[in-house]
């Protein structure tokens, strides 16, 4: 009877949530935004990768439509989406900032576009294909320049990591919600490299991100029979989402009928404005054009 309810429960958690993406795509569609293209391109992507707490977000959303979204894009939807693309990877190169979130995303869209090309793509893609295989060609050469990419060593004569406390560089390492963040921290000094491996760290990270079931089911042990949490929560990845976190987040305005950056508001005219708000994940923007 237990188990009913939960299901029962969950039934309905994922029909309102459905029936709200529902609403929003209607809304959507009474102003214009009847397709990802549109919305894509109405929505000021290329300045929003200028801000860092909104960076992490475009990206994501730019890997999801080169996942399952790409041959629904227009051509002029197509031109912008590489357009903004090219500017994260001019970007990544001088500041040499989040090279790996643009290596992943450079590695789906490679991926389906060879899938693509090869298989069907002069009846799915819209477009010249020989457009199509220069795009590619500009990818190889930006995952090529990515590679190659050399971080500055920066001469700092002031306060450094490696002058901070334990209890101080610990609480940095607890604050991350990414555990290739904490790998890629613990190789900068010997003291960090000791305390990116505390099992607690990585119990908490897979406790932040996963549900006990989910763990639960793939715990790796050592010959001791300890859970080993490090290699759980990478084991984890490859089966189950991450929790998502950014700066900034697209927001929806049910009074107004917008779609809006949280940082930026909007002057909304109703009684409680912030009931009136919905924030949209990346997910959630492509699930408001696939109904």
């Amino acid at each position: 009877m237990k188990k009913y309810s939960i299901m029962k429960s969950m039934n309905m958690h994922l029909k309102k949530g459905k029936r709200t993406i529902l609403e929003m795509m209607q809304i959507l569609h009474r102003h214009s935004y009847c397709t990802l293209g549109e919305a894509f391109n109405r929505l000021d992507f290329s300045s929003a990768i200028q801000d860092i707490r909104r960076f992490n977000y475009v990206v994501r959303l730019l890997q999801l439509i080169a996942k399952s979204q790409l041959t629904s894009l227009s051509g002029v939807a197509q031109k912008n989406y590489f357009n903004i693309l090219d500017k994260i990877v001019r970007k990544v190169l001088d500041d040499h900032q989040n090279p790996r979130l643009i290596k992943d995303l450079l590695q789906d869209l490679s991926s389906t576009l060879c899938i693509l090309i090869r298989g069907e793509g002069k009846s799915v893609l819209v477009g010249n294909i020989n457009i199509w295989l220069c795009r590619l060609e500009t990818i190889l050469t930006w995952q090529q320049q990515l590679q190659n990419l050399q971080m500055t060593k920066h001469v700092n004569h002031g306060l450094t990591l490696s002058d901070l406390p334990l209890h101080v560089l610990s609480n940095i390492l607890y604050r991350l919600s990414d555990g290739w963040d904490i790998v890629t921290l613990g190789q900068v000094t010997p003291a960090l490299s000791v305390l990116s491996e505390d099992r607690q760290l990585w119990k908490k990270l897979c406790q932040y991100h996963f549900a006990d079931k989910q763990f639960c089911r793939h715990l790796v042990l050592s010959e001791e029979g300890h859970v080993e949490w490090k290699r759980t929560y990478f084991a984890l990845q490859k089966y189950y989402p991450t929790r998502e976190q950014y700066g900034d987040t697209l927001h929806f305005c049910r009074h107004c009928s917008i779609l809006f950056w949280k940082d930026s508001g909007h002057p909304c005219t109703a009684a409680d404005p912030d009931s009136c708000f919905t924030p949209v994940s990346p997910q959630h923007f492509i699930d408001l054009f696939k109904f």
